[in-house]
């Protein structure tokens, strides 16, 4: 298993619900003030569950995201830490593709953290 996996890193926050040969789902739950370890996503659907607002940070930059619970974000490949800054816990799932992007797909920079709607 990879080392940066987000349920190595952070097997607190970070549970399996689902897997089969094309996508990994992931249920994540937190409390204010929890951070995560560094860790990667291959591209991913997130879904919030509830409402919360977060830093994540790689690279030396880092953004602050609110989120509504309800909302689907698309969030591409990337390696990142993650803080709850807010005062409600953070609960979201991730659906982790495991196929790799369409060779026509153009090469884009990707945004830190979910991308807009």
């Amino acid at each position: 298993m990879n080392p940066h996996d987000p349920t190595v890193t952070d097997p607190d926050f970070y549970k399996v619900i689902f897997e089969n040969e094309r996508v990994r789902v992931l249920e994540y739950r937190d409390e204010p003030g929890d951070h995560t370890h560094v860790h990667r996503h291959p591209d991913s659907v997130m879904v919030t569950l509830s409402a919360f607002r977060r830093r994540v940070a790689a690279g030396g930059r880092d953004v602050e995201v609110e989120l509504k619970a309800g909302e689907a974000r698309w969030v591409g490949a990337q390696e990142h830490t993650g803080e709850n800054i807010g005062d409600t816990a953070t609960h979201s799932i991730f659906v982790e593709l495991k196929e790799p992007a369409p060779a026509s797909a153009p090469a884009a920079d990707v945004p830190l953290g979910p991308g807009a709607p």
